[in-house]
């Protein structure tokens, strides 16, 4: 897999840190800087905490979520072994602006997969986002931080005003990117978004 570069990316604090550990390990969900907005994110594997994200979103159910990571480690679990093909090939694309579409192990919550059999990956190129991920030791639902149909946030102050305690806002700054995430299903090829 590629490698990042780049500046430094800048994170909270050591004390924001243990808040934003101790807000996920509570079935709590935080909004943090990725790629073209804020987003909105909990552990992968906490149904309640991914109801919650949904809830504040308002967004359908059966949509199902992307993850992002820092590494492929952090969502080996969360997918079905691939072959040294399919490795090989999102390590073409990661870290970068590709999910893929990867067939969904037995521990995803149907909440994270929503009515799909396959559950949405990346490992991010955002190192902001990334060293999250590292310090807090663990992947990230990534959705973005708006409620469903309305545009996306962009800042952390905008979170904090549209999600008051609800949600527990790191600073942070985006990425580039105007528009979100590639979507490809690794198995067809297909581009879906």
């Amino acid at each position: 897999m590629k490698s990042g570069s780049g500046p430094l990316p800048r994170l909270p604090g050591s004390r924001l840190q243990q808040r934003a550990r101790k807000q996920l390990r509570d079935g709590g969900v935080i909004a943090y800087s990725t790629e073209s907005c804020y987003g909105l994110g909990c552990r992968p594997l906490d149904a309640r905490a991914i109801r919650r994200v949904l809830a504040i979103k308002a967004r359908p159910n059966h949509k199902g979520l992307i993850v992002i990571a820092a590494d492929f480690e952090q969502i080996r679990h969360l997918v079905k072994p691939l072959s040294a093909a399919q490795r090989a090939e999102l390590a073409r694309y990661w870290p970068g602006p590709y999910t893929f579409l990867l067939p969904a192990s037995r521990r995803v919550p149907p909440a994270l997969r929503g009515r799909h059999h396959k559950i949405a990956v990346r490992v991010t190129a955002h190192g902001e986002a990334a060293a999250l991920c590292r310090r807090l030791g663990t992947a990230l639902v990534s959705t973005s931080a708006n409620r469903a149909g309305q545009q996306s946030l962009k800042t952390a102050r905008a979170c904090r005003m549209a999600f008051k305690d609800k949600v527990l806002t790191l600073p942070g700054r985006i990425g580039k990117r105007r528009k979100p995430s590639t979507i490809i299903d690794l198995e067809s090829g297909r581009v879906l978004r």
